[in-house]
């Protein structure tokens, strides 16, 4: 090969290195900005009451909430989970459970396991979505309501469960989802200390598997004994207690999980509700909620509150795991792309500038661009066209910054929550943080790019995601669309 083809092959995987090391460079001082903003958040925020006194202080100020579980095939495990509802400490709220078309009994699994008949009860329709068959309730749990209707995916039963809630505030979660005792009175703070403003207030959400759990209530908080739900544990308490809570205090946080959110209910009907064929529910409102008080010119807030928790079961299998973050991002896609001419402009403040740059950064270039780096900077390298510093380079930003904020996240959590008990305990998920960079990480990014993938092809599958219940064994898992 002549020399002048060497040299501008030479110069184009420089180029390369330089672009990949660059963009990773900027995800890492985006990722430890988060991890001070969250650090800064926790300082500054007083202890949060125990529950005796937050009950004395927020009860007779707390508004009714509307809890929203929609439910899909899950006869096994849904009575349990309406009874841990009906049971939180709040002062007032109703659990309005929205059967999206079962098809395996689980209406019939409701009605018998709470003496539920029809009810007349009023309701209109500012939302569109599929048609209502009925509507239950039971002279013994007043507050459970029950609504049948014809299926149409999570969003279009969240949208029938707006209509039928007459509370200001409702909570989207999902029916197999178990909420602590107190999680509704920390998490409807926001919404008693600046009633104007608040919009939308997220909780965190934590891996249930492996944890002690009877009644619908999590007795003792241990890791997973699966590798994969341990490294799931790590990475939801980078993604929630450091991502979101930092965004949240600057009022650019773009996502509130859909397994545990607070809306105002007004506010969400004037945004159109939950947008139907997008597999990113959740994060599409949060936007549109951004949005719409952007351009009213309304003063607004979406916090974040890490001290209620959520628990939630964790795919203990990698098939399904990839289905799972193969779908999330092209959620994430599928929203950047709807609102994209948020980004950068003054008028959305931020939320356009840091929120909407974010997920440009780290969702649209970060899985393309990382993959990049990891096949063509080893190959460049190999066959003498790069230098070892840009190897060195690109494996100190990949993994050592990687490390340091997994770490770093640990400390966070611990320091704050103190959910883990046992010293064992600690030191084990110290070591996965360490560990998740190392392969997890980068099948991560495989998982995305398959998400990319399907976002190109316009494709709108959930795939099936094989739940075991908590605390029962495989065999009596169910398959959840």
């Amino acid at each position: 090969m002549s020399a002048p083809i060497l040299h501008w092959l030479a110069v184009l995987a420089q180029s390369i290195a330089i672009v990949v090391i660059v963009t990773g460079l900027l995800q890492n001082f985006v990722y430890l900005v988060q991890l001070g903003l969250a650090a800064a958040a926790l300082i500054q925020t007083p202890p949060t009451p125990s529950g005796g006194l937050l009950w004395r202080r927020y009860a007779d100020a707390s508004p009714p909430i509307a809890l929203l579980a929609p439910a899909y095939n899950e006869a096994l495990t849904i009575t349990e989970s309406v009874r841990s509802l009906l049971s939180l400490q709040y002062p007032s709220f109703e659990v309005i459970v929205i059967n999206d078309g079962s098809n395996d009994g689980t209406l019939q699994v409701l009605i018998d396991g709470f003496g539920l008949r029809p009810i007349e009860r009023h309701y209109d329709l500012p939302i569109d979505h599929r048609p209502i068959r009925g509507i239950y309730g039971g002279t013994h749990q007043p507050r459970l309501i029950v609504v049948d209707k014809e299926n149409g995916g999570k969003a279009d039963a969240l949208n029938a469960g707006i209509n039928v809630s007459r509370a200001p505030i409702f909570c989207s979660m999902d029916a197999d989802s178990l909420l602590e005792p107190d999680a509704l009175l920390r998490a409807v703070r926001p919404f008693v200390e600046d009633p104007e403003r608040t919009v939308a207030v997220g909780g965190t959400v934590r891996i249930a598997n492996g944890c002690r759990i009877e009644h619908g209530r999590v007795l003792e908080v241990r890791p997973p004994r699966n590798l994969l739900a341990l490294l799931q544990t790590v990475e939801y308490l980078r993604a929630f207690l450091m991502a979101r809570l930092a965004w949240s205090r600057i009022n650019a946080l773009t996502i509130i999980s859909g397994a545990f959110g607070l809306f105002r209910r007004n506010r969400v009907i004037e945004a159109g509700g939950y947008t139907r064929g997008t597999v990113g529910e959740d994060m599409e409102l949060v936007v549109k909620l951004h949005r719409l008080m952007r351009d009213r010119g309304l003063p607004y807030r979406v916090a974040f509150v890490p001290e209620p928790v959520c628990w939630t079961e964790a795919p203990e299998d990698l098939r399904v795991l990839g289905r799972q973050r193969a779908r999330w991002h092209r959620g994430s896609l599928e929203t950047f792309e709807r609102h994209w001419d948020m980004m950068f402009r003054r008028k959305y403040g931020r939320v356009g500038f840091v929120g909407f740059g974010y997920v440009f950064l780290v969702d649209v270039l970060g899985p393309i661009v990382e993959m990049l780096g990891y096949f063509l900077i080893p190959l460049f390298w190999l066959t003498g066209l790069l230098s070892i510093e840009y190897l060195l380079a690109f494996a100190a930003v990949t993994f050592t910054f990687g490390v340091v904020i997994s770490v770093g996240s640990l400390a966070l959590e611990e320091s704050s929550l103190r959910r883990f008990p046992r010293a064992g305990d600690l030191v084990l998920l110290t070591l996965v943080a360490i560990l998740e960079n190392f392969g997890y990480r980068q099948l991560n990014n495989f998982w995305r790019l398959r998400g990319v993938w399907q976002y190109l092809r316009r494709s709108q599958s959930w795939g099936t995601m094989t739940r075991k219940g908590f605390g029962a064994p495989a065999s009596e898992g169910a398959a959840v669309p």
